[in-house]
């Protein structure tokens, strides 16, 4: 079979109840063979939320609900990812399925589902004292960072309202939640994190850039305004390249990040960075016209070597 998915694996797979009774009433049926991607029927069914299937094979005592596939992640991993509240609950009860559990390359099953902002599967895993609410998964994220990556505000305010959350706990990249929610543009999700003193503003993730600097290089002019509401935030801390917030915004085109940047007084118009370029140079390098209309009329201001 493709995959080397069996018979039963694919009627798993589309919840086809019927099929799934045959199947496991004969002897030479094995419920939990996995496929090339180490896949058991039960994977596939807590995949697709077919509840009663899964109901089915866990009466087996010969399935094995807390088992990994090759891309580190359980049944109730890919439950929680798709936000089958029904399915979680039914694994939840299973004394042998650990919450926390996650392979090499996996992400846990409370990553998953604050990742996609399912807040009632959150929610259920939240209420469990065995549920560690700050554990990381791939790339050391926590679900903190998963829920503020994609901008899901209702999941961020129920993990900040817990005590053992670090806010600013960043990953393997250094991303942290404030960075992910600025890169994004969800402005939401900025201002909660904002309203919490143990949030750092200036705090550089990937390629040393500051939220502020991740915002203004994809142009989002919301999150832009509301870093530089701040008096603790720098608008010219440069990255790893010597590139202020006002270089990236006029390499990508951003002229109304540019506008914002440059109706500050204490934003340098000509700072170089470490190709000794200016803001100008890429305005006229990339032909954005609108830019160098606002940045020509600056080039006398004296330049900074910093």
């Amino acid at each position: 079979m493709d995959a080397g998915n069996t018979p039963l694996a694919w009627a798993a797979r589309s919840g086809h109840e019927e099929v799934v009774e045959i199947l496991l009433g004969r002897d030479d049926v094995d419920p939990d063979k996995p496929n090339i991607s180490d896949e058991t029927p039960l994977c596939h069914a807590a995949r697709n939320g077919h509840e009663r299937v899964v109901k089915m094979l866990l009466g087996r005592d010969d399935v094995d609900p807390g088992k990994l596939n090759n891309y580190g992640r359980t049944p109730l991993c890919y439950a929680a990812m798709n936000g089958h509240e029904g399915v979680v609950r039914v694994l939840l009860e299973r004394d042998e399925v650990e919450p926390n559990k996650r392979g090499r390359h996996g992400i846990t099953p409370l990553c998953g589902a604050a990742l996609n902002g399912h807040v009632g599967v959150v929610e259920m895993l939240l209420g469990r004292s065995d549920v560690n609410p700050d554990l990381p998964g791939y790339l050391n994220q926590t679900p903190l960072c998963c829920a503020a990556w994609n901008g899901h505000e209702e999941t961020v305010k129920m993990l900040l309202r817990l005590n053992d959350i670090n806010p600013d706990k960043p990953n393997t990249h250094c991303f942290t939640a404030l960075w992910c929610a600025a890169g994004n543009g969800h402005a939401g999700v900025v201002k909660i994190l904002l309203g919490r003193s143990d949030v750092v503003p200036n705090q550089a993730g990937w390629f040393d850039q500051t939220p502020l600097c991740r915002a203004a290089q994809n142009g989002h002019e919301g999150v832009v305004k509301i870093l530089l509401g701040r008096n603790d935030v720098n608008p010219n801390k440069a990255g790893c390249y010597g590139q202020t917030p006002l270089c990236r915004a006029t390499q990508n085109g951003h002229q109304g990040v540019v506008k914002m940047l440059l109706g500050r007084g204490d934003v340098d118009p000509n700072k170089l960075d470490n190709k000794g370029r200016t803001p100008l140079y890429y305005a006229t390098e990339r032909g954005h016209a609108g830019m160098i209309a606002l940045l020509q009329p600056l080039e006398s201001t004296t330049l900074s070597t910093a």
